[in-house]
């Protein structure tokens, strides 16, 4: 298990990108060198999990690591949530494991979900609206979400703007629309015991977010997928303030990589005291840790 005491920081915020036996025929390589070119990556956009946790065990930084269940709006198949599990579970010093389900699996999602956090020690779940196809305020989801709120690990939603789909012809077909965080102050409202993560600088947004957080209890922000120098003014204010004990450090690797997410987090006017709540205590409170 993870020593929590040791490590210096819990990013939340990491991505299972290695291809898990699907074939170029199927799009996601020509996905992935789109990824690659729009954040600029240097490095292979898949890594395997073991070189994910050998990347943040050299850095002493916890991860929680998941995949995105996006196979039926983008023909993308899966990476199975046990098997991300169950490789986790072989780094379990560094990487914790969360679980990505397409709400459209219904109760087959919502039984997976329970297993997943009974049997398999998922600590976490992703949402991707945009990538998945879905408003997350639609009743359909409400069973999923029924039974994670049952296991009290927190949800993780992708905000705002979206580098999937960047570039390519018509965005993908990604609807930036469903990934609005006003959607999501619905489902904070309607389950306020299960912990709501937003993911990234929600632009445009990005006031939006904040709303949210300010307003609902269980609404947390991460701070990945954007370089830090380009936070807008508003959201440092606010993590220096109002929000100091709702911020989390992510990096959204291997997109972008701790190691550039916190040289510039260094370079902005974040308070003294504040640095150690976002960088691993609010995450260590919100996983129970």
């Amino acid at each position: 298990m993870v020593d929590f005491n040791a490590v210096r920081a819990i990013d939340i915020h990491t991505h299972a990108e290695e291809p898990c036996g699907t074939h170029a025929d199927d799009g996601y390589d020509d996905f992935q060198q789109h990824m690659k070119q729009y954040f600029r990556m240097g490095h292979s956009p898949q890594p395997t999990v073991a070189e994910t946790a050998q990347y943040f065990r050299e850095r002493n930084i916890a991860a929680c690591i998941f995949p995105v269940d996006a196979e039926r709006e983008t023909g993308f198949r899966r990476f199975n949530n046990y098997e991300v599990a169950e490789q986790a579970a072989e780094h379990s010093d560094i990487l914790i494991p969360f679980a990505s389900i397409d709400p459209a699996k219904g109760k087959i999602g919502a039984r997976e979900a329970r297993d997943l956090v009974e049997n398999h020690g998922v600590q976490g779940f992703k949402f991707h609206p945009t990538m998945q196809g879905f408003e997350p305020n639609d009743r359909s989801a409400y069973v999923l979400y029924e039974a994670i709120a049952e296991t009290g690990k927190p949800a993780l939603f992708h905000t705002g703007q979206t580098g999937v789909g960047a570039g390519m012809p018509g965005g993908m077909g990604m609807k930036l629309r469903y990934s609005n965080p006003m959607l999501i102050d619905d489902v904070a409202a309607d389950f306020p015991e299960m912990p709501i993560i937003l993911a990234h600088p929600s632009f445009p947004w990005q006031e939006e977010a904040l709303a949210v957080a300010t307003h609902k209890p269980n609404v947390y922000i991460d701070l990945s997928g954007w370089s830090p120098k380009y936070f807008p003014p508003i959201l440092v204010r606010y993590a220096n303030t109002l929000l100091k004990h709702k911020m989390l450090f992510g990096s959204d690797w291997p997109a972008i990589t701790p190691d550039r997410w916190l040289s510039d987090f260094e370079q902005i006017d974040i308070r003294p005291e504040v640095r150690p709540l976002i960088l691993k205590d609010n995450a260590r409170r919100l996983l129970g840790a």
